[in-house]
């Protein structure tokens, strides 16, 4: 099973009709259940997937110096991918990631499913719940 948020699905899915007919390939991150100020109900170390990071981020840092600084250390274990070609599943083309969150047209509920890395469906589990607030510090 796949946790996600409500809020995060619903950017996601908007990203993706907004984007078509190109696609969209975005890394996942998850924060922990027990981090959240409301109870889940689930064990407090299962990720629940609550943010994405845009592909732009850190890329001319990781073309001249090969570091990866566009994702969170201990993050990034989760792939969100638009397939505007309509196939709801694991392509050969796509990123691969532990865990992948595929939708297709119309980018609705309906058309979105969870894949491990190799395309096998998860069950994906929408939570209406609210990650805690993050700040940088000063």
């Amino acid at each position: 099973m796949i946790y996600i948020t409500r809020d995060l699905l619903t950017v996601l899915l908007d990203h993706a009709a907004e984007r078509s007919p190109a696609s969209v390939n975005l890394q996942l991150s998850a924060t922990p259940a027990g981090e959240f100020d409301a109870n889940l109900g689930l064990p407090p170390e299962t990720p629940v997937i609550t943010h994405f990071t845009l592909s732009e981020v850190g890329r001319s840092v990781n073309a001249v110096f090969g570091v990866d600084l566009g994702t969170p250390a201990g993050r990034g274990r989760a792939r969100f991918l638009s397939h505007p070609d309509g196939f709801l599943g694991v392509s050969e083309t796509d990123d691969l990631a532990a865990v992948m969150v595929v939708t297709v047209p119309p980018y609705d509920d309906d058309h979105v499913a969870a894949f491990d890395r190799s395309g096998e469906g998860i069950e994906l589990v929408v939570l209406d719940a609210v990650p805690p607030e993050e700040s940088v510090p000063e």
